[in-house]
């Protein structure tokens, strides 16, 4: 008989009683050796610490801090708190708790937890019976499967032109207050899955809630676990959280099921690495980043994707902030170049009011032309061709230099880009065959 198989109540109680055996009775201690503005040296635990173990500090005030090991000398090991060292006094006695393990069950399903695991959402959750680190390695490159069908996501664009597959990996590069999170929110509500993992990281205290209640709501939370780290929490908490939720993601994958992995946002995530590089000693070279952040950003892309013969897939949208709409900074470029596709929201779109305010042009799925039909992919290129045809010919409209029936292409253009433009903002509860039917009416076809 399989775990799986268990019947509730057996599995509650071998869930219980492996939370129990995670408990430790006695425990290594430490002492503070000396402290600094973003870390803490620890001597007494050189010996019997591993890198990555966890710590807790007993503070006289009676209150405790939580940290990690980053470092390990000969002598010492190199702390970075959880949280401010305010309180933290030279000899205080420092537990090792050693490593810290995620153990996701579907029971989370519906519930929002922090990167080690805790409900925050006021709820109680066990812990599963599986316990893993919360960066294992990706499937094996020679085992994974290709990609696999279209997916429906109740948006004409991507429906159409801009295809989203199964296990595919897509990032969504906008300025803030673009409309990302909006868009973001539409794809967890639209794009067919068995489940949602969504990784907040680094965000508003605010937009927690509001994603909980106003944008998934009950259906939505029904099949979906959010891991939430916000803003003002230590540069390590933020880190974690998109591993932590990669690690549930792959919790469901091996179950077979197809996961859905919405991260906001990727730029977050590797302000947090820096934040944590900095702070031991690596230089900045990528515009301010460290070197290890190309391997930290490749590293988390290549866990999402097809899974091996008989796992489950996960599909990944990462959001990605840039600052001033700069495509080419350094987080945008290592994330583009390991993706299966990249969407571009562009703030001249969303000022004059449309959303979301995809750039079709700068846009691209790497799932094509495979994702679609013969035919199908004429009208995208016929769409696609058409919508280049006026971005050039743009200026001379707009400023009047342009005479109708001087390029009977352009005249074209201009006739049907307000059909295109709107196209690309509608939803579409129907069908991907709904939605290709839609586009070939705007581009004025039987």
């Amino acid at each position: 008989m399989t775990e799986r198989s268990l019947e509730p109540a057996d599995r509650t109680i071998k869930r219980i009683f492996a939370a129990m055996r995670q408990v430790k009775i006695s425990y290594h201690v430490g002492r503070v050796a000396s402290l600094g503005q973003t870390g803490m040296a620890v001597s007494g635990l050189a010996r019997v610490a591993a890198l990555g173990d966890r710590v807790e500090v007993e503070l006289r005030n009676g209150r405790t801090l939580a940290g990690e090991i980053r470092a390990i000398g000969a002598s010492e090991v190199t702390v970075l708190a959880d949280g401010p060292l305010t309180g933290v006094s030279l000899a205080d006695p420092v537990l090792l708790l050693g490593e810290a393990l995620i153990a996701p069950d579907d029971d989370w399903l519906g519930h929002v937890v922090d990167p080690l695991g805790n409900a925050i959402d006021g709820s109680f959750l066990l812990p599963g019976l599986d316990a893993r680190p919360v960066d294992t390695p990706p499937p094996a490159p020679a085992r994974r499967k290709s990609l696999g069908e279209r997916l429906e996501t109740g948006l004409c664009a991507f429906n159409t032109v801009l295809p989203i597959v199964r296990g595919q990996r897509i990032g969504l590069f906008a300025g803030s207050g673009v409309g990302k999170s909006s868009l973001l929110a539409s794809m967890a509500k639209g794009i067919s899955a068995d489940v949602v993992v969504l990784a907040l990281i680094g965000e508003r205290g605010r937009e927690l809630r509001h994603f909980v209640q106003d944008v998934l709501g009950p259906e939505g939370m029904a099949r979906t676990v959010v891991v939430a780290a916000t803003s003002d929490q230590s540069p390590l908490t933020r880190r974690r959280c998109g591993w932590t939720a990669m690690a549930v993601a792959e919790h469901f994958r091996n179950q077979g099921k197809h996961v859905l992995f919405l991260a906001d946002s990727i730029t977050r995530f590797a302000e947090a690495h820096r934040e944590v590089a900095l702070a031991l000693g690596e230089p900045p070279t990528l515009g301010g980043y460290p070197p290890s952040l190309a391997h930290a950003i490749m590293t988390l892309a290549e866990r999402a994707g097809p899974g091996e013969d008989g796992q489950g897939d996960i599909t990944a949208v990462f959001s990605v902030l840039v600052a001033g709409s700069d495509m080419d900074g350094p987080v945008a470029d290592i994330l583009r170049g390991v993706l299966d596709g990249h969407v571009v929201l562009e703030r001249q779109i969303a000022e004059r009011g449309r959303y979301p305010a995809i750039n079709l042009l700068k846009s691209v799925s790497r799932s094509l032309p495979g994702a679609a039909g013969p035919e199908e992919n004429v009208l995208i290129q016929e769409a696609r061709e058409m919508l280049g045809v006026y971005d050039r010919a743009e200026l001379m409209i707009q400023s009047g230099l342009y005479t109708q029936g001087s390029n009977p292409v352009i005249d074209r253009a201009i006739s049907l880009f307000p059909k295109l433009d709107a196209f690309i903002s509608e939803s579409e509860p129907g069908k991907v065959a709904d939605s290709f039917a839609t586009l070939r009416r705007c581009l004025g076809k039987p």
